[in-house]
Parts: C-alpha cells; structure tokens; sequence
C-alpha cells in the first residue's frame, strides 16, 4: 500500500515540469527552425549558431571537398559543441521535471508501438530532426537505469534506419521534392512507418531469443 503511495506520488508532476517538456519539445523540433524574430529562438538548430559558415557558399567548418579520414575528424568534431550545449540544456530541463512528465505523456504511446518507457518520449521527438541529440539522450537513459539492454536495442534499431528523418529529407533531399511524384508529407510517413516496423522486427527477436534462453 506504502509502495502504492509512493509510485503515485512520484508520477505527479507540477504545472512547471509541463510547460519545461513543452518548451523542450519545441526547441528540439524544429518547428522555430525557420522563424523570424524573438521567436526563432525556441529552436535547438538555432541556438547552437552558425559559426564557420561563409556566405552563400555553404562552406563550414568541416570545409567542402575533402574525402578521407581528414573530413571524417572534422565532421565529428563539428558536432561537439551542438553536443555539449545540449548535455546542459538537457541538465536545466531535467531539473524541471520534464523527464517526469514525458513518461506520463509518452508511455501510452512508446509502450504499445516500440515497448520501451516514457522517457524515451523527448529522444524520440528529437530523433526526427537529430541522430546525435537522441543518441546522447538514449545513453543517459541506459546508464541511468530508466532502459533496460533491450528496449535500449529496440530504440537504437528504430533510430538507426532512416536517421533523422525530417531534417535530412527536407535537406539532403530537396532537389528530389521538385521531381518526386509523392509530396513530402507521405514520404515522411512512409519512412515513420518503416521505422517502426524494423524496430519491431528487432523487438520480435530479441522476445524470441528470451524464450529459448
């Protein structure tokens, strides 16, 4: 009855630990990607700057040309600050409850579609838009105890196909949008749905594999 008492009273969660999970939502989806003004902030792309672009080029800090292990460095260390901004930003909106309330939100869905927790709601809402901020993400909810080795293997085969799928459509794939017989949005669907259905597959066998054990 103790332990009743107790479960209830952690998954509470105050107006604040609300509106810190829909503000986190927000930046990390991309929807403030191409705002104007003030408001543009609420975006994680955004916040992170720009540094190393030149003009209209679309040269950065990674350079343009290059092929080799040279261009492999750069383009992952490019990534560290986005990462170490984020691991802060993660900090701030842990501290506010966000987490506790993406497991009430998220555990209805997340539980029947992919069989993983809550938790995992915020990577999950990222892992559109990013596949580095969701896989800091999916390891701090491993080494914190709140997935197991399984569902952590489950979320990363759902991750892993089609990575980052809106931010790298609208990007990677824009010169095929004009030519393509099928509109955008269906084509992101369509991507969605495979996802889920490879992870799946992965969920299937790792059920299968517990059983002959």
């Amino acid at each position: 009855m103790q332990q009743a008492q107790t479960s209830t009273q952690k998954e509470k969660v105050g107006i604040g630990a609300w509106i810190a999970l829909i503000v986190l939502i927000l930046v990390l989806s991309g929807a403030f990607r191409t705002a104007d003004g003030p408001i543009k902030v609420l975006d994680f792309t955004n916040l992170s700057g720009t540094f190393g672009q030149i003009g209209d080029t679309g040269a950065n800090l990674i350079g343009s040309g290059g092929t080799g292990a040279k261009d492999g460095f750069m383009a992952g260390f490019n990534l560290i600050p986005a990462v170490m901004f984020f691991c802060g930003l993660l900090g701030v909106f842990e501290q506010l409850g966000a987490f506790k309330a993406s497991d009430i939100l998220f555990r209805p869905l997340l539980r029947p579609l992919l069989g993983i927790p809550g938790k995992c709601g915020i990577a999950f809402i990222s892992s559109f838009t990013g596949s580095d901020v969701a896989a800091v993400m999916t390891r701090e909810l491993y080494e914190s105890g709140d997935i197991t080795d399984d569902e952590r293997t489950i979320f990363v085969a759902y991750q892993y196909a089609g990575s980052a799928c809106i931010n790298n459509t609208i990007t990677g794939g824009a010169p095929l949008v004009a030519i393509c017989p099928v509109a955008l949005g269906p084509c992101i669907l369509i991507m969605v749905l495979c996802k889920l259905i490879g992870a799946n597959v992965v969920r299937i066998i790792l059920r299968l594999r517990r059983k002959k054990a």
